[in-house]
């Protein structure tokens, strides 16, 4: 299976880091976020990786190269300066991603959740990995009734992770569009199964949120975390 990785957000909460370097490389731990996400990527078994570039997104490719470093395959997808949402950029990237399902996480999220726990049954169009905790600034997106997708009551929030069919962006071609309002849609159809996050996870969106994710790293002591 391949994955991609979205990295052209313009990342404004982060300023001034993201002033002069896209939010993909900020560093957490000494680390650029995204170095993380590849990592993490190659542990659970994923070879063939597509980042799509958005603002200042000339930086990511040469600071990243071809993967080889990390026993990865890595290409890119361009974006203009107006970046295309994020569902506009998987769109953008289908013909790189092929016609089986694919992982999309984001470039601005750590965890140490075993991508093994998502498979993807033949009637849905995603499996999403959801969390309790509500995103800053945010509020709950779904609920989870065993493992079908709701946007009833909501109690949950989509964390950045899951596993798409490419047909769930068909007839978003060559559209600006949000991933979270195509996701709404299917799950209103019923075509999106949920898995509960039960590991560290952080979406590293604003100053704050990074300062608690450089103390989590540099506490060598914490299990889960060791291993990085």
């Amino acid at each position: 299976m391949k994955a991609m990785i979205l990295a052209a957000g313009r990342g404004r909460r982060l300023r001034p880091l993201t002033d002069y370097r896209p939010k993909a490389l900020v560093k957490a731990g000494g680390k650029p976020l995204i170095v993380w996400v590849i990592e993490y990527l190659q542990r659970n078994g994923f070879e063939e990786i597509v980042i799509n570039t958005g603002w200042l997104g000339d930086q990511i490719p040469k600071r990243l190269g071809n993967g080889n470093q990390w026993g990865v395959n890595l290409r890119y997808s361009t974006e203009p300066t107006e970046a295309l949402g994020t569902a506009g950029g998987i769109v953008k990237a289908l013909p790189l991603l092929g016609d089986k399902p694919f992982l999309v996480i984001n470039a601005d999220v750590w965890t140490d959740f075993p991508l093994q726990l998502l498979a993807l049954g033949p009637t849905y169009l995603a499996n999403i990995v959801l969390t309790s905790q509500i995103p800053a600034p945010g509020k709950h997106d779904f609920s989870l009734y065993g493992d079908l997708v709701s946007n009833n009551n909501p109690t949950l929030s989509y964390t950045g992770i899951g596993i798409f069919h490419p047909e769930l962006f068909r007839k978003y071609k060559k559209k600006k569009s949000s991933l979270g309002s195509l996701l709404h849609d299917a799950a209103h159809d019923s075509r999106i199964q949920g898995t509960q996050l039960t590991s560290h996870w952080f979406n590293v969106g604003t100053k704050v949120i990074l300062n608690h994710l450089e103390k989590l790293l540099a506490d060598k002591s914490t299990g889960p975390v060791a291993k990085y």
